[in-house]
């Protein structure tokens, strides 16, 4: 077993995922730090921190620890050929969504301001008194998943994966016997991303079946993903890399470092 001076900083609320990651980490002589409020633990500063935990919990210590935190451009999905997204998709403003006349799966690309499902049209979704026009969101021909994965890339090949939803209910399991045909279709969706729309060295990658075939979910920030039924140890290394100190960050990377906000106490 190696030693790593770095620390796994947990978030408060800690998931199945966060526990897996936990042992994962003691497994390979890395300190696990679980948080006891959202904020900086005074402990750890200046020590290279990696964080797992949602969206609040990365912006409210993320700054104050120096993290460098990885995650798809917003626009990922819709730039991805029409062939591997299976239905057509479009990144655009909240304001322009408002005037679809027509059923749409609509959510936010990245953090989740409201509930990313299928509305009617645009008037059902939220108002202007609730969220600016210019917040950014995706906009998807509406299609239905049976089978749907996560796969988790590191360096552009997939480290661990697996199944978490069927017929839109949860159903966590290995990749078992379709294992050959997501990785095919994986490997042409992270060769089609090199050419297309560029991911972070660290990242998830949802897929899934429809009844046209294999098509993308979506794209998720690692350190913010559950990892469901896959290896907690290759998990683990995916969401070190996308959740690292910035004086170690990639220059390839910073395109994809999430802009964090000055957390005043």
């Amino acid at each position: 077993m190696t030693t790593d001076a770095s620390v796994l900083l947990l978030a408060p609320r800690i998931n199945d995922t966060g526990l897996r990651l936990r042992t994962a980490a003691g497994l390979r002589g890395l300190r696990a730090f679980t948080a006891a409020s959202w904020r900086a633990p005074r402990e750890l500063l200046g020590t290279p921190v990696h964080v797992y935990g949602g969206p609040l919990f990365a912006d409210a210590v993320g700054r104050e620890l120096g993290l460098a935190l990885l995650e798809p451009a917003e626009d990922w999905l819709a730039r991805l050929p029409l062939a591997l997204t299976g239905r057509r998709v479009s990144a655009t403003t909240l304001a322009e969504a408002r005037t679809l006349r027509g059923p749409a799966f609509v959510k936010p690309p990245a953090d989740k301001l409201f509930a990313a499902r299928v509305y009617p049209d645009g008037g059902a979704l939220p108002g202007p008194d609730l969220l600016d026009g210019d917040t950014p969101v995706l906009v998807s021909e509406v299609v239905r998943f049976r089978v749907e994965y996560r796969l988790f890339v590191l360096d552009g090949a997939l480290r661990a994966g697996s199944r978490y939803a069927v017929d839109g209910d949860l159903s966590v399991a290995p990749l078992g016997r379709d294992a050959s045909e997501v990785l095919a279709f994986a490997r042409d969706v992270l060769a089609a991303s090199a050419t297309h729309a560029p991911l972070p060295s660290a990242v998830v990658v949802d897929v899934g079946r429809t009844d046209r075939g294999w098509a993308v979910v979506e794209a998720n920030a690692a350190w913010a993903s559950g990892g469901y039924a896959a290896e907690p140890v290759d998990v683990l290394d995916v969401v070190l890399r996308s959740s690292g100190p910035a004086s170690r960050l990639a220059g390839a990377d910073g395109p994809f470092r999430r802009e964090l906000p000055e957390v005043v106490h």
